[in-house]
C-alpha cells in the first residue's frame, strides 16, 4: 500500500486521501481504490506475476488502438509488478443484472447491455497478428489440447474427487481425449478472452468496458460466447440465452461467413468444457482453499449441465463422462454449499477492558477475544483523542505500522477458518470481540475492518456490529443475497 501511495503521489503530484483494498476474487492480484481531493480516483494494482502483467499491458495497448473499451494504464512501475489504471467504478454487468432481475428473468435493460457486449465481442475475437502481439499470451499461447487437458483434469481432481463422485479413471480419461479431439477440430485462430463473464464487464459512461483479459490467447470463437451465456450465477433464462446466442451470430456474420450448423455443434462442447472448468475452480477455491462463497455458484453450474444433458447432443460417444455429468447434476448429489450459512449470525464487538469482556448469549458459547492493547495507540496522540476508529485520520495512523498488518493477517486466517467450520457444522452464532484500553480507537478500528472482510468473503451471512462504548456507531449487516 505504501508503495502505491508513493507512486501515485509522484505521478499526480497530490497525496491521496484514502486507499481502500477492493474485494479479492479468485486471482492473486490485489486491487486498491486510491482517492484524491482534486481528481478522480484511480486503481492501484499489485501482481508479482510479471509475465501475466506484460500480457495485460500489451493487450491493453492493442485494444485501445483498435477502439475496444478497456481501462487506461496511467503508470507502470519499473519492477512491472505495480501499476496504476483508470477507475471504471463499481457497476459490473453482474451487479446490474442482479438489481434489474424480474420474476420472469432478466430485465430489458440488462438484455440491452448484453447485446452491447455481444456487439463488441467479435471485434475483440477477430483481432489478428497485425492488431495484437500473440507472443504475450500467458501461461499458454493457445487454447489447445494441452489447455483443454489441464481444464478437464482440474475438474476431475478439484471437483469430482472432492465430492467423491464414482468413476473409472481410465474410461473417464478416454472420454476426455475424445472430447478434446472433437473440440480441436474447431477453427481456433481467433483471440480468446478466456474469462469472458459478467463480472469482467464494467458498465461505464454508457458503454461496456472489459477487464481481466490477461489470460487471453488464441482459441475458438465459441468459448467466450459459452463463458458469457453460461455464466453460472448470472442465471440467464434459456429463452433469453437463445435470443442472445442468435444475436451474437448475427453480429459475427457482419465480419465473417458463419457456418451456423458447424458453429453450434462445437459450441455445445465448449459450453460443457467451460462449465467443467468452472466447477474445478469452485471446488478448488471452495473445498480446498475453504473460501465458501465460491460454493454458492455450484448449484447454478449443475443446473446448466442438467439443461445441456436434457436438450443437447454431441456427435461423439462419451458415455462415461455423460453418465458422470448426469450423476453429479442430480439434485440429491449436489454438494452442500455456503447457503447453509444463512443460519449463521456473527456478532462483532468493540469494547473497553476497563468495562470488561462482553459475555456470549449464544446457546453453545464460544468465540474470540482479541486484545489490541499491545498495538500502537492513537489515543496517546493529542490530535487523535477526540476521534475514533471509524475516522479516516485514525485509519491512516494505523496504516503506518507493519505490526497492524501482521495482526490483521493473523486474525483473518483464524476467523475465516472458524466461520467455514461453523457453516459446515450449522452453528447459528459466533461472537468476535476486540478490546483495547478505552474502547474508542483500536478496538473500533479492528471491529470495522473485520466486518468488511467477512462481508466480502461471506456475503450471505448476517453480521451484527456493536461498538459498546460508542453505540451510535453500531450497525446490523443483513445478507446481501
Amino acid at each position: 500500500m505504501e508503495i502505491l501511495k508513493s507512486l501515485v503521489t509522484d505521478l499526480f503530484q497530490e497525496t491521496p486521501i484514502e486507499i481502500t483494498k477492493l474485494p479479492q476474487s479468485g486471482s492473486p492480484r490485489v486491487y486498491y481504490r486510491i482517492s484524491f481531493h482534486d481528481r478522480q480516483p484511480v486503481i492501484g494494482v499489485y501482481n508479482s506475476d510479471v509475465k501475466e502483467n506484460e500480457a495485460f499491458f500489451g493487450f491493453t495497448e492493442s485494444f485501445k488502438s483498435n477502439k475496444i473499451a478497456v481501462p487506461e494504464i496511467y503508470f507502470i512501475a519499473p519492477d512491472r509488478q505495480y501499476y496504476i489504471i483508470e477507475d471504471l467504478g463499481d457497476v459490473t454487468l453482474f451487479e446490474f443484472l442482479k438489481q434489474d432481475r424480474t420474476p420472469d428473468g432478466l430485465g430489458e435493460a440488462t438484455i440491452e447491455w448484453y447485446k452491447k457486449v455481444l456487439e463488441e465481442l467479435p471485434k475483440i475475437q477477430l483481432l489478428n497478428e497485425q492488431d495484437i502481439d500473440f507472443s504475450l499470451c500467458y501461461p499458454r499461447a493457445a487454447f489447445d489440447r494441452q489447455s483443454m487437458n489441464w481444464d478437464l483434469n482440474y475438474f476431475k481432481y478439484y471437483y469430482l474427487k472432492l465430492v467423491h463422485a464414482p468413476f473409472d479413471e481410465q474410461e473417464l480419461e478416454d472420454d476426455f481425449n475424445k472430447l478434446i479431439q472433437f473440440l480441436s477440430e474447431a477453427d481456433a485462430q481467433y483471440f480468446m478472452f478466456r474469462d469472458f463473464q459478467s463480472r469482467n464487464v464494467m458498465l461505464h459512461q454508457d458503454k461496456p468496458y472489459f477487464i481481466d483479459y490477461q489470460g487471453g490467447r488464441r482459441g475458438p470463437l465459441q468459448y467466450d460466447l459459452a463463458s458469457l451465456l453460461y455464466d453460472g450465477k448470472a442465471d440467464i433464462p434459456e429463452s433469453t440465452r437463445e435470443e442472445l446466442y442468435y444475436y451474437y451470430i448475427d453480429q459475427l456474420a457482419r465480419y465473417i461467413e458463419v457456418d451456423k450448423a458447424e458453429f453450434e455443434t462445437h459450441y455445445i462442447g465448449f459450453v460443457l468444457i467451460r462449465i467443467m472448468q468452472a466447477l474445478g475452480t469452485y471446488g478448488y477455491r471452495g473445498y480446498y482453499e475453504k473460501k465458501s462463497h465460491f460454493l454458492q455458484s455450484i448449484p447454478y453450474a449443475l443446473r446448466n449441465i442438467r439443461y445441456i444433458l436434457r436438450n443437447k447432443t454431441l456427435p461423439i460417444s462419451i458415455p462415461t463422462l455423460w453418465n458422470l455429468l448426469y450423476f453429479i447434476s442430480k439434485e440429491e448429489n449436489v454438494p452442500l454449499s455456503s447457503e447453509q450459512s444463512k443460519h449463521l449470525t456473527i456478532t462483532i464487538q468493540s469494547f473497553s477492558f476497563k468495562v470488561g469482556i462482553p459475555t456470549s448469549e449464544s446457546s453453545h458459547g464460544g468465540g474470540f477475544v482479541f486484545d489490541c492493547r499491545f498495538l500502537p495507540n492513537p489515543g496517546r496522540v493529542p490530535e487523535y483523542r477526540e476521534y475514533n476508529g471509524t475516522d479516516y485520520c485514525v485509519q491512516e495512523y494505523f496504516s503506518q505500522y507493519d505490526v497492524v498488518e501482521q495482526f490483521k493477517k493473523s486474525v483473518e486466517e483464524i476467523v475465516v477458518m472458524a466461520v467455514d467450520n461453523y457453516i459446515e457444522r450449522e452453528f447459528q452464532q459466533l461472537m468476535i470481540n476486540f478490546g483495547c484500553t478505552g474502547g474508542q480507537h483500536r478496538s473500533v478500528y479492528f471491529a470495522e475492518w473485520l466486518t468488511k472482510i467477512l462481508q466480502e468473503k461471506f456475503p450471505q451471512i448476517q453480521i451484527n456490529l456493536n461498538h459498546i462504548q460508542f453505540p451510535k456507531l453500531s450497525k446490523r449487516f443483513v445478507p446481501k443475497e
